[in-house]
């Protein structure tokens, strides 16, 4: 590996925000520490596997239709901006994430999508407890 791949791939490494590159048919090809911190699979365990691995199961048909439609047009509905969904921690745990999307694009031709996520289930769960009890979020 060149000393710029050497770099890209310590900087993955090393992001504190969980990242995830799948590939065209949606098969987890990259997998950082974030990542498994995150959702508590190891690299051994993501790598290869589909993206259902940390999308629970209510929300598979809509992920998949996005990402199928996202791979097929070659532009993403979010365009880059953040947004909050649930993810499946390999204990079952139900986790809110933030996540912002890329392809990654060859020749014009979208070869897999990158995911940035970040937990935010605390911050989640203390907005609703205060709205629950009417005081304003903090």
């Amino acid at each position: 590996m060149d000393e710029a791949g050497s770099l890209a791939e310590r900087i993955i490494d090393q992001s504190g925000d969980a990242i995830i590159y799948a590939d065209g048919a949606g098969l987890i090809r990259r997998w950082n520490r974030a990542a498994t911190a995150l959702f508590g699979f190891s690299a051994e365990e993501a790598l290869g596997q589909s993206l259902d691995l940390v999308i629970p199961e209510r929300l598979r048909a809509a992920h998949w239709r996005g990402f199928d439609a996202a791979m097929a047009s070659g532009a993403l509905k979010l365009a880059g901006r953040p947004t909050l969904t649930r993810g499946a921690h390999k204990s079952g745990r139900k986790l809110y994430v933030e996540m912002t999307f890329a392809l990654v694009v060859s020749d014009g031709v979208a070869e897999g999508s990158v995911a940035v996520a970040r937990d935010v289930t605390e911050r989640v769960e203390r907005e609703r407890a205060a709205r629950a009890v009417g005081a304003p979020p903090a």
